[in-house]
């Protein structure tokens, strides 16, 4: 047997532990609006992304309106079009889920998990919350501005970006840098608390390899994050200084509107080069955490332990420090040297490998075990599914060769939503119908959450499936409008128009999710202590919802890994983490 799951140290009567100072509120405000319980501040975190995220998904039913419709909606024009596009994908990426994983669920989970009181930096955590409100405010406040937000493409390229005739050049562009930098001063904050209590605020006997997965994805992703924002944060203050002071950073000399610009020796290649360096780690930013949740997930409700847990901790590793060399293929249409593009196809199939060991890890989590098929199981393994099939074109578009025709095709937008799309957003409802009776103490209505689970993976499958197919016969992305285009079948528009009606049906379908969440808080079955019958800290916890502290007057002591799901000869199928070896009762007990 493995001895992660049996290393049961003697551990010595749990001795007068360390305790943190928490600050206790004495006002509702102190409470509920400037709280430093790291709870309160994940929910803040979730409601705000979770809003300004239906805002993303407005935008992209217009989208997608003006597509499957052309020219029949006079409210969508070519300049709002490229605006909605833009703020559509920075949105869902940034402020929806990077700070739903991070801020949302790092925050609730981390010290649940670890057995600790709260985050480390209970005040620098608050503040944090509050930066990532203003980030978003500013944002939203590029709708109401002159000229309306940014239309360059969620990517801000130089020197579209800041050149008369985008939509957006004047304030648009300003205030999305501006959020953008904010966001990462606010995020900084926030990853510092996540990193240094995961380091060293671990209770007695949670050793780095005992932690959950979840723990470690969250972890990882926030090193990448505190790794790569930085190189975010200074292209967005240099862009601002090239549009503001006329600086020449990323703006080569031009000529714009039949004028000669004041700009000179610019390189908008570099631009490429710091936001891609951001932007490919940001891709496991998001789907790190989300590895880690679905793997105890997983091993909760199949009620076996998680297969290969080393191997897993190490794939997560790798695929954190891989990230980091294979910027560049989002650039091979830039006339990048080709040995460069060999260099970057390569490192491209490497990091397929740690990352197709975790896929086979959960087939092998799941075989012969003793699945519960209820509806947080059911989302992550629509995750399993759905990530495969992204994972699978993402080797296609890893190859220079196959890149270089399908890039900034419908292809790309299939491969990019099936992987950065559809497959994150399937683990947060996993996570959400999963730890919801934790945070609420009521039980989500399982029929509607089955409506919601079968609408929304069988109509996303319905919208990006037929992008493969419109992508490989040549469909542009971007645009406004096709018109006659001799390479475009007349099944394309035919094609274009289903997508449509199948992303209403989607967004129709977060409609029971949304009411869902609302009536369980008063009208949910009541939870329990322990719904699920897991393993993990956070359903120890003597309240639920935890209370402030999380723990009692002692914190728990740790003697067992996060998996002991169906061990041989136990009399449960279950064993929690704090159970000393000397508790645990066995069938030939008598």
């Amino acid at each position: 047997m493995s001895d992660v799951a049996h290393d049961a140290s003697e551990f010595a009567p749990p001795a007068e532990l360390e305790e943190m100072e928490l600050y206790h509120p004495k006002t509702w405000i102190g409470k509920y609006v400037w709280s430093q319980d790291a709870k309160t501040i994940a929910i803040q975190y979730a409601i705000t992304a979770i809003a300004i995220g239906l805002v993303a998904l407005v935008l992209s039913l217009l989208m997608r309106l003006q597509l499957g419709f052309p020219n029949t909606f006079s409210l969508i024009d070519p300049s709002n079009y490229l605006q909605f596009v833009t703020m559509h994908g920075m949105i869902m990426v940034i402020y929806l889920l990077t700070a739903l994983f991070l801020g949302g669920f790092g925050n609730y989970l981390i010290p649940l998990m670890v057995g600790a009181r709260d985050m480390v930096f209970p005040y620098l955590n608050m503040i944090s919350y509050w930066v990532y409100l203003a980030a978003v405010l500013i944002l939203v406040a590029s709708f109401f501005v002159a000229g309306g937000p940014t239309g360059a493409g969620w990517t801000l390229y130089p020197p579209q970006s800041i050149s008369p005739g985008t939509p957006g050049t004047d304030w648009g562009i300003i205030l999305m840098l501006v959020s953008l930098a904010l966001f990462i001063v606010g995020f900084t904050m926030g990853g510092l608390n996540y990193v240094v209590t995961v380091l060293q605020a671990r209770t007695r006997g949670m050793s780095l390899m005992r932690m959950p997965l979840t723990v470690w994805g969250i972890f990882i992703a926030t090193i990448l994050a505190l790794l790569a924002f930085p190189a975010l944060f200074v292209s967005a203050i240099m862009m601002l200084l090239d549009l503001l002071l006329g600086t020449s950073f990323f703006m080569p000399a031009m000529v714009s509107l039949g004028d000669q610009t004041a700009y000179d020796g610019g390189s908008p290649i570099l631009f490429q080069h710091l936001f891609w360096f951001f932007g490919h780690p940001e891709v496991y930013i998001v789907a790190l955490p989300a590895f880690g949740i679905v793997s105890d997930i997983l091993s909760t409700h199949a009620r076996k332990a998680i297969f290969g847990y080393r191997m897993m901790v190490w794939a997560i590793v790798a695929i954190g420090g891989l990230s980091f060399i294979v910027w560049a293929h989002h650039m091979y249409v830039s006339g990048m040297n080709p040995l460069f593009g060999f260099f970057f196809a390569t490192t491209t199939l490497i990091i397929a490998v740690p990352t197709a060991i975790k896929v086979y890890n959960w087939v092998l989590t799941l075989w012969q075990g003793n699945i519960r098929m209820n509806v947080p199981m059911m989302f992550a393994i629509g995750f399993v599914f759905t990530f495969i099939n992204g994972g699978l074109t993402g080797l296609f578009l890893g190859n220079v060769t196959v890149d270089l025709p399908l890039s900034d095709t419908y292809f790309v937008i299939a491969h990019f939503h099936m992987v950065m799309g559809v497959s994150p957003i399937l683990v947060v409802y996993a996570a959400i119908y999963h730890w919801y009776p934790k945070i609420t103490g009521r039980m989500l209505n399982d029929t509607l959450g089955k409506i919601h689970f079968w609408m929304t993976l069988l109509g996303t499958y319905s919208i990006y499936y037929p992008m493969h197919y419109l992508g490989l016969e040549g469909l542009p992305r971007r645009y406004f409008a096709y018109g006659d285009t001799a390479f475009i079948s007349e099944s394309s528009q035919d094609l274009n128009a289903a997508i449509t009606i199948a992303a209403f049906v989607v967004a129709f379908a977060q409609l029971f999710f949304l009411y869902n969440l609302v009536r369980s808080l008063r009208k949910g079955e009541p939870a329990g202590d322990n719904p699920w019958e897991a393993t993990t800290l956070e359903w120890q916890t003597e309240h639920t919802p935890p209370q402030h502290g999380n723990f009692s007057k002692e914190l728990p002591v740790v003697y067992r890994w996060a998996y002991d799901y169906g061990l041989p000869g136990a009399k449960d199928d279950f064993i929690p983490q704090n159970v000393p070896p000397s508790n645990v009762v066995y069938e030939t007990d008598k």
